[in-house]
């Protein structure tokens, strides 16, 4: 179903920007495509309706988006962190030293400075799961569907230098930059607008509500809320090579580390991929990692269904408002992902394992697990798992 809003916002008007809650709203469902076969490669029409709500943001941005998705269990815990007014009340020095406590992915940390951007993920949890999943599994047709958005909006006028982004060609791909050394700025735009007409139909493009209290103009094209400063240990460790299809790593920026961006599974904490090839080839590390954090044993088949509860233990309580997660018997080997686009758990189960992980905080992790002793919580979360 097409969304009916159409949006032109005035290009270079300073936005008011509410509370967190309004930052952002989710999408109907209905917006995104059906399922297809778990091992099948998404078309161009699907990826260009996955990319099209964040394609004409800046490159560093982009790259902490794409890669802080294939990690969603680690984006709900960091949004949850944030929900906290102490934590949301942090900036700066502060705000680093606490981000350099947690044990998430820097991609996740680096969006924490952005909380918009931190809860549209939230909230829009299976585009972000797909998005993640499809950049593993194709991360070459994901950089080019970015391009081709990008032309198509220079194309139609859209897409042009302003005081928040500097837009610039080189070797025929566009790169976007903030145009202050020390400010970002998130674009606001309709998809259906500022591509020009939509080349697929059936493939509606995904679609970010802006924030309440957004001025709407008339006949322009992107808007811009607030400005959000910049995190210096944060920001820039990332650096698109368009002609190559490769996302680097800024030498120096990560304790020495440089060269092609790499998937960490340890991070993913046992959320199944959706692509059965991106399964193969990270399902069992992920569950491994997810099984040593929680204090199992590593000896025998990883994958295997974890211990049952002991005599007298009834199931474990979620929170309140937070759905229980389903339990899934997994095979000796890499446990099977759901089909291609089906959210885990339909979006619950990984709310679930956030909240769960930060339940256990307060409490240490178990470092052996008997036959009747209980799965046990992952200790730390989002703030304690330490590798």
């Amino acid at each position: 179903m097409q969304w009916p809003l159409r949006l032109a916002v005035c290009m270079f008007g300073v936005m008011s920007v509410t509370g967190f809650g309004a930052l952002a709203q989710p999408f109907p469902p209905a917006q995104l495509a059906p399922a297809s076969a778990a091992n099948s490669a998404l078309s161009a029409a699907q990826l260009d309706q996955l990319t099209a709500p964040i394609a004409l943001y800046s490159d560093p941005l982009i790259g902490q988006i794409l890669t802080a998705a294939t990690y969603p269990l680690e984006v709900v815990e960091a949004q949850r962190w944030l929900q906290d007014p102490a934590n949301a009340a942090l900036a700066g020095e502060q705000l680093a030293a606490a981000l350099q406590q947690q044990s998430w992915d820097l991609s996740v940390k680096s969006l924490v400075p952005f909380p918009q951007i931190l809860q549209m993920m939230d909230s829009n949890l299976e585009w972000t799961e797909r998005i993640g999943d499809a950049f593993l599994a194709q991360q070459d047709a994901v950089m080019d569907s970015i391009q081709r958005l990008r032309k198509r909006a220079a194309a139609a006028g859209a897409l042009t230098s302003t005081p928040q982004q500097a837009v610039s060609t080189g070797d025929q791909d566009i790169q976007i930059e903030p145009a202050s050394p020390d400010m970002v700025y998130v674009p606001y735009y309709d998809p259906n607008v500022v591509y020009g007409p939509w080349l697929w139909p059936d493939y509606p493009p995904f679609y970010f509500l802006p924030p309440a209290g957004l001025i709407v103009g008339s006949g322009l094209w992107i808007g811009f809320g607030i400005g959000f400063p910049i995190l210096a240990p944060f920001w820039r460790w990332d650096h698109w090579d368009w002609r190559h299809h490769r996302l680097d790593l800024v030498p120096g920026q990560l304790a020495g580390r440089s060269g092609p961006w790499e998937h960490d599974p340890s991070h993913r904490h046992g959320v199944p991929y959706l692509n059965e090839s991106v399964a193969a080839r990270f399902q069992a590390q992920s569950e491994a990692a997810r099984r040593d954090v929680r204090g199992f044993p590593t000896t025998g088949e990883r994958g295997t269904a974890a211990p049952e509860r002991g005599a007298g233990e009834g199931p474990r309580e979620a929170p309140a408002g937070i759905a229980a997660p389903s339990v899934r018997a997994a095979p000796p080997s890499v446990r099977a992902a759901p089909p291609a686009f089906e959210s885990f758990g339909e979006r619950a189960q990984v709310r679930s394992e956030a909240a769960r992980g930060a339940a256990s905080r307060s409490a240490p992790a178990p470092r052996s697990a008997p036959a009747t002793h209980s799965e046990g919580t992952r200790g730390g979360g989002g703030g304690g798992v330490h590798r």
